[in-house]
């Protein structure tokens, strides 16, 4: 099983309805692949773990490369698995930022991580939510 991380920014024109529709969306396509994961988005920038059979990873990952609502995608990890990290969650997701206020990130983010088995995946989620929160307005 394959689990592929990464970080993209989301294009200027991006509202936070249009993230809550790809949240929505990525729901429904990854259950529809076998794909579990987890995504986030603070209002500028979106950080998701996809984890599944390596072929609808990969063409998961191609199909959001190419999507123009974000740019600058990289990737910060792709690893072999024996056991999926995100349990059945078809795709776990949230909108941080401009939604929750700054002091709630951390504690969102802690608890939609806190079942992750493998610590440098947690770590990486949480990384972000603390960053993020750092981050002037």
């Amino acid at each position: 099983m394959l689990q592929l991380t990464y970080i993209s920014t989301a294009a200027p024109s991006l509202s936070i309805y249009d993230a809550e529709m790809i949240l929505e969306t990525s729901r429904r396509n990854n259950s529809h692949a076998g794909l579990t994961g987890l995504l986030v988005f603070d209002g500028t920038r979106f950080l998701q773990a996809l984890e599944g059979d390596q072929i609808p990873v990969e063409d998961t990952y191609l199909r959001i490369c190419a999507d123009t609502r974000h740019r600058a995608v990289v990737e910060l990890s792709r690893r072999s698995v024996n056991a999926r990290q995100f349990g059945g969650w078809a795709m776990a997701s949230q909108v941080i930022g401009p939604i929750i206020g700054k002091g709630d990130i951390v504690g969102t983010v802690d608890a939609l991580t806190e079942t992750i088995p493998e610590p440098n995946t947690r770590a990486l989620f949480r990384s972000f939510a603390r960053l993020r929160a750092a981050w002037p307005d």
